[in-house]
């Protein structure tokens, strides 16, 4: 009786013993307002003028970063129209949208590795942008932090004018 018992015991901590490993490759993350947030989807467009767009999306939100170009370096954000961050939220409300611009909101993206022969990029970013059409609904400014983007796939080159 107690073989059996011990065979059971053995055989269930066999049966149960798996390894759930998974990878997180591509990922864009952060905390927004305090509240963990993660990307379902995210892709990266090169424009032909060199330019960066990150796009990030979770359900109805869409987080958009644009730098201007891939060099590995710090591009600052409230001082330029090139140089931006929105976040934009869709729902039975309506649309609310937040962005930093010239004068506008304040943070920064830092793209740390950007790898030609797999076609990724990887980095950081923080932010606070501005309630640009002053939705009551929202609060006047959404704070992100500790924004990771890593591996990022480069979908596709738009041609700009």
């Amino acid at each position: 009786m107690k073989k059996s018992i011990l065979f059971v015991i053995v055989l269930f901590s066999l049966i149960s013993c798996t390894e759930d490993v998974r990878f997180n490759n591509p990922s864009f993350q952060g905390v927004k307002d305090n509240v963990f947030w993660r990307a379902i989807e995210s892709k990266a467009t090169l424009n032909s003028n060199g330019s960066l767009v990150i796009e990030a999306y979770s359900g109805n939100e869409v987080i958009t970063l644009k730098t201007t170009s891939m060099v590995e370096q710090l591009y600052p954000l409230g001082t330029s129209t090139s140089k931006t961050a929105s976040y934009v939220l869709t729902d039975s409300n309506g649309t609310t949208t937040f962005t930093t611009g010239t004068g506008i909101g304040d943070g920064q993206i830092i793209i740390t590795d950007y790898d030609a022969i797999e076609n990724t990029v990887s980095g950081s970013f923080k932010f606070n942008a501005e309630n640009i059409y002053n939705n009551p609904l929202a609060g006047a400014v959404l704070n992100f932090q500790q924004g990771i983007f890593y591996k990022v796939p480069i979908k596709e080159q738009l041609l700009t004018n």
